[in-house]
């Protein structure tokens, strides 16, 4: 068995990016002027109504930034906030499949910048997460290749399959939200973990698995 985790609301409480913004503010990398058109497009998003090339546009905000100080802000970010806020029952079902000899990596609308140290924390490899174009060190504020979202993870999700010689009906893949049905009902094992509405209504449609997490590291 595969297992495919998507990350936020997932594995960890709320947003990796959120999480990390935060951070970048603070540290003063990033100014609340270059993302006070965010809370509209999370709006849109909870409506159902998501701009599909949002990543891509996002990232446009972190240009200019060195690598080694993306990196600096995201370690602090895992260590102060991510790292925390890990739902506990998502880090024993992490484990329990690795004990097992189980593949695991994350799919993720994310950044690898941001969900690196998450990787690291789980010993993780060969996520699916947006990946920075840098030159010469420095973010140009563009991606290489597509995001993952919405129905570019389930391509993605396909194609490394493809490459790994992996059939869907042997993964497991974990969502909470509904810009992934496309990858959910590709799986051979979807599970909707603490789901939004859109979600819950199609799983419950399908008799897909429900699970709820809510107890995080800080409240152990």
């Amino acid at each position: 068995m595969i297992h495919i985790f998507d990350i936020d609301d997932t594995v960890i409480k709320r947003s990796s990016a959120w999480y990390f913004l935060r951070e970048a503010m603070k540290d003063g990398i990033i100014r609340f002027s270059q993302v006070r058109g965010l809370p509209l497009e999370w709006l849109k998003y909870k409506l159902g109504y998501p701009n599909l090339d949002f990543v891509e546009h996002a990232v446009k905000r972190l240009a200019g930034i060195e690598r080694d100080t993306l990196e600096r802000v995201a370690g602090t970010c895992f260590e102060r906030r991510i790292k925390p806020n890990i739902y506990t029952d998502a880090e024993r079902l992490i484990r329990e499949a690795q004990k097992r000899g189980e593949k695991v990596i994350f799919a993720t609308s994310s950044l690898r910048a941001i969900v690196q140290p998450l990787e690291c924390f789980f010993g993780i490899e060969g996520s699916l997460a947006g990946e920075l174009e840098f030159v010469n060190g420095i973010t140009t504020g563009r991606l290489v290749g597509d995001s993952y979202f919405g129905l570019k993870k389930k391509i993605a999700a396909q194609a490394w399959l493809d490459r790994n010689g992996l059939r869907p009906d042997d993964v497991c893949f974990y969502s909470d939200s509904y810009t992934d049905i496309p990858l959910l009902e590709y799986c051979g094992k979807p599970v909707a973990v603490n789901p939004d509405r859109t979600l819950a209504r199609e799983a419950r449609r399908r008799g897909w698995q429900i699970r709820r997490f809510r107890t995080v590291n800080n409240e152990q």
